[in-house]
């Protein structure tokens, strides 16, 4: 089958080129980046890792740093970077050469809004319309091609979109982008945010300058990225996340390959899976974590389609697509294993008891060619932690904020799942609120009935998710399903064992083992590595001090070339 697809509404425009990759010409598509090219020809292969192994993509989102290549000599995030006709692309080796780059001639670009919005998904594009309207100068910076984020998903550019033809979920977000512009948010996009201050200054480059942006309120919505499962052969070409399979399908029409098992816990992987199938994939499996819902589920299942009935005929549509395709939906299943070569080949799950341990003998293998993991979010925190923000001390995973995403910093606030999971409902409702409330410390007059609507849908869609999470009640699985030589540390390649071996000889912190080993240490920072490196502490004993959030974040936050940052303010 080929692996570029077509989705209702969205065509590709102008012709298709070629950059050449190891010798081969790829062919690739306006809009496509290097990444999309490469998976629809086939190609996952695109970093050597220091234990010799090829890596390929992971996140689907610039978050893991594993698609990186060389494109022309410099290093880049393949889902990042455009594919250009004439290219040359490389995989990543393991010691890259340094490329030598003029730095740009014009000086750091200043912005002083009243109003910096940092993400272009559902929350920060409801906050940048909602205190936009009311007359504030707003700048929104998103790291993407196109506004939508990781719900919306808008495909890159070089497509063109038929709002009438499209699904219900593309025409929302390109309505919301387009409703960000008219109110007069300016919106930066490409925009790599690599820096940001205590005392709310925040760098940026975009379109080879340098951009520093001293804002009077910062709203950070960056959004969420997904939990690392960790099993032998996860770093294998070919495990990628359930979020970045979506990206490929949605973002550039390319399916991530032929014969596909999704495994997770939670409503995305079912939407996921019967969008695979609609591109022609075989969906061998879908693999749920969660119990087979039941009459003792029944009252939330009612709580549910009280609070948002669209969500749940939604969710019932996708169910009975994959049943009438004759996809195996196995619940109370986790993935304990990836195998292959230089890609995946197979994966292997199995049955867990309560206490999330696998069942002897109840174990089912696939010949796969991609296996799509999704075990739940985690919050993107790294550039609301630099602005000084706490986390909270029960949940040192989530931001400490209250329902609108207000901070203990006055002039920072954190909404939807940059603070914690609440899904892309909760995210608009919150960003409307936080922009009015914006609107409202600055002097404003605020639109009320607006907020009133905004707080009902707020607290109908948190209901809502409650419910939800009630029914897919799964075990965090963490280190547990782990071997010994199954990588902890992607970026550095640190085996479990050299983890397990530092907590024998006396190791007792996230910094301690981190000097100790260089986990955390690569590409994303420890934003995979830092979860379930602690997951291991607490499997041995070792309580984290109230409110430790990890591995700290350093600028630069996303990788950038040295050139733009040594720009001077001009």
């Amino acid at each position: 089958m080929s692996l570029r697809i077509a989705m209702p509404g969205v065509r590709r425009e102008g012709a298709s080129f070629a950059f050449d990759f190891e010798g081969d010409a790829i062919e690739a598509w306006p809009g496509e980046t290097v990444m999309a090219a490469l998976v629809a020809a086939g190609r996952l292969g695109m970093r050597t890792a220091k234990d010799g192994a090829l890596r390929g993509p992971y996140c689907g989102m610039g978050v893991c740093g594993e698609c990186s290549v060389l494109v022309d000599g410099v290093q880049q995030r393949a889902c990042m970077t455009a594919a250009r006709a004439g290219a040359r692309v490389r995989p990543m080796p393991l010691l890259a050469p340094v490329a030598t780059v003029a730095p740009p001639a014009a000086a750091a670009v200043e912005h002083r809004p009243d109003l910096l919005v940092i993400g272009g998904g559902a929350a920060g594009l409801s906050a940048a319309i909602a205190a936009a309207r009311a007359g504030l100068d707003v700048v929104l910076a998103d790291e993407r091609a196109k506004a939508g984020g990781q719900y919306f998903k808008q495909p890159g550019r070089g497509f063109a979109v038929d709002d009438k033809a499209v699904d219900a979920q593309f025409a929302e977000g390109v309505a919301l982008a387009d409703e960000a512009r008219a109110a007069g948010a300016r919106i930066l996009q490409g925009a790599a945010i690599w820096s940001a201050q205590p005392d709310g200054e925040v760098r940026l480059a975009h379109e080879g300058a340098q951009h520093v942006v001293r804002a009077r309120h910062v709203i950070v919505a960056t959004g969420a990225y997904e939990r690392p499962h960790m099993v032998p052969g996860w770093t294998l070409p070919g495990v990628m996340t359930t979020g970045a399979a979506q990206t490929l399908l949605r973002a550039y029409q390319v399916a991530p390959g032929a014969r596909v098992l999704v495994a997770g816990n939670g409503p995305l992987n079912l939407q996921v899976a019967r969008e695979l199938l609609r591109a022609g994939v075989e969906v061998v499996a879908v693999a749920e974590a969660a119990a087979v819902p039941g009459l003792r589920y029944a009252a939330n299942a009612l709580v549910m389609a009280a609070n948002a009935p669209g969500l749940v005929r939604d969710g019932i549509g996708h169910l009975a697509a994959l049943r009438r395709a004759g996809v195996k939906l196995l619940h109370r299943h986790v993935l304990i294993a990836a195998e292959g070569d230089t890609q995946v080949r197979s994966a292997t799950l199995a049955r867990f008891d309560r206490h999330g341990r696998p069942i002897a003998g109840s174990e089912v293998r696939f010949d796969v060619d991609i296996v799509c993991c999704g075990y739940g979010f985690l919050p993107q925190a790294e550039i609301a932690r630099a602005l000084g923000v706490d986390m909270r001390a029960d949940a040192p995973a989530e931001i400490a904020r209250d329902a609108i995403g207000a901070t203990a910093l006055a002039a920072v606030h954190v909404v939807g799942d940059a603070g914690a999971m609440g899904g892309a409902r909760v995210a608009m409702a919150q960003g409307t609120l936080a922009g009015l409330a914006v609107v409202e410390r600055l002097g404003g007059r605020i639109d009320m009935l607006a907020r009133e609507q905004a707080a009902r849908a707020l607290a109908r869609h948190r209901r809502f998710q409650a419910a939800l999470w009630r029914i897919y009640s799964a075990p965090a699985f963490g280190t547990a399903l782990a071997t010994s030589d199954t990588l902890l540390c992607r970026c550095e390649s640190v085996p479990l064992a050299a983890v397990d071996a530092l907590l024998a000889d006396g190791a007792a912190s996230v910094g301690a083992i981190k000097r100790l080993s260089r986990v955390g240490m690569g590409r994303c920072q420890g934003r995979y590595c830092g979860a379930l490196l602690a997951d291991r502490l607490a499997r041995a004993g070792v309580a984290a001090p109230q409110g430790d959030p990890g591995f700290a974040p350093r600028p630069p936050f996303r990788p950038i070339m040295s050139t733009a940052i040594a720009l001077g303010d001009g």
